[in-house]
C-alpha cells in the first residue's frame, strides 16, 4: 500500500491489544513494552462507555481483563477511571489503569507508534461507537501526518465512521473472507482486508494482490506460520509475540 493512501508505511506487525502476550491487553503498559521492542506499530480496541467515551477495552464485560464485573456499557467513566486493568495478568502490573483512546493517542504519539483502532461496538450500538470513535480519532491524530487504521467486524459501524470521516483510512475485518468481500470494501471506502490466519485462502490473496489491497492477518504467534504468510503474500500480521514475530518480519521486509 503506498504511503499516499493510508498516511504511512504499512508495517509487517502490529502488537495485538497493545502489547500482545508481554503486557496486559489494551494498557499503556503494553505500548510501553512494544516501542521499547522495537515494534512500530499496535493493535487496540475500542468501546463505549455509559457516558459515550471510547476506552480501551475488548469484552463487553469488564471481569475478564479488570477487577470489576458489570457490563461496559453501563460503566461510567468515573467507574472506569478507577478499574484495575493489570493485577490479572501479573502482580507486576497492579494498578495498570484502563486507558481511554485519548491516553492510547497520547502515548502513540509520543512513543512514535502507528496504531490500528478496533471499533468493538457493544449490541445495539454499532453506529453511534462508530460514529464517536471516527471523530475522536480525527481529532486527536490530527497534524500527525499518520492517521491510525480504523477497522471493525460490524460494517455498520464501519459505515457510521465513514460518514463522519469521508477520509479515514478503514479496514474490513472478517474471520473468512465472504467472496462479495471486494464490494464490501468499495461500498465503505476500506483499504485493507483483514482475516483469521487459519482461514486465509491463496485464491484471496491472488485476488487483493491484483486490486492493490493489502491483507492482514490475526493472530499469528508461529514464526514459521508468520514467514509462510509473508511469503504467501499477506501484507501484515497481528501476534500476541512481538518478541519472535518481528525478527520473521525483518526477514521478509
Amino acid at each position: 500500500m503506498s504511503g499516499a493512501r493510508l498516511g504511512w508505511r504499512l508495517p509487517r506487525v502490529f502488537a495485538h491489544r497493545c502489547g500482545g502476550a508481554l503486557a496486559p491487553e489494551n494498557t499503556l503498559a503494553g505500548l510501553r513494552i512494544a516501542a521499547r521492542l522495537g515494534i512500530t506499530a499496535v493493535e487496540f480496541d475500542v468501546m463505549l462507555s455509559a457516558d459515550g467515551s471510547p476506552w480501551l477495552l475488548h469484552d463487553e464485560t469488564l471481569e475478564r481483563t479488570t477487577d470489576a464485573i458489570g457490563r461496559v456499557r453501563d460503566a461510567s467513566d468515573a467507574r472506569l477511571r478507577h478499574l484495575d486493568a493489570g493485577v490479572r495478568r501479573h502482580p507486576a502490573f497492579a494498578g495498570e489503569g484502563v486507558p481511554t483512546m485519548a491516553a492510547a493517542a497520547a502515548a502513540c504519539r509520543q512513543l512514535g507508534l502507528h496504531a490500528n483502532v478496533e471499533i468493538k461496538p457493544a449490541a445495539g450500538c454499532e453506529e453511534l461507537t462508530g460514529s464517536v470513535v471516527a471523530r475522536q480519532v480525527e481529532a486527536l491524530w490530527s497534524g500527525t501526518g499518520q492517521p491510525p487504521l480504523v477497522s471493525s467486524f460490524s460494517e455498520a459501524a464501519l459505515l457510521a465512521a465513514r460518514a463522519v470521516a469521508p477520509t479515514l483510512p478503514l479496514g474490513c475485518l472478517f474471520e473468512r473472507v465472504p467472496a462479495d468481500w471486494r464490494t464490501r470494501l468499495h461500498r465503505l471506502g476500506a483499504l485493507t482486508l483483514h482475516c483469521d490466519a487459519a482461514l486465509v485462502d491463496d485464491d484471496v490473496l491472488a485476488e487483493a494482490r491484483a486490486c492493490g489491497v493489502p491483507v492482514l492477518c490475526y493472530t499469528v504467534n508461529d514464526p514459521l506460520l508468520a514467514s509462510d504468510l509473508f511469503a504467501r503474500g499477506v501484507a501484515a500480521v497481528f501476534t500476541d509475540r512481538i518478541d519472535l514475530i518481528a525478527g520473521v518480519a525483518r526477514g521478509h521486509s
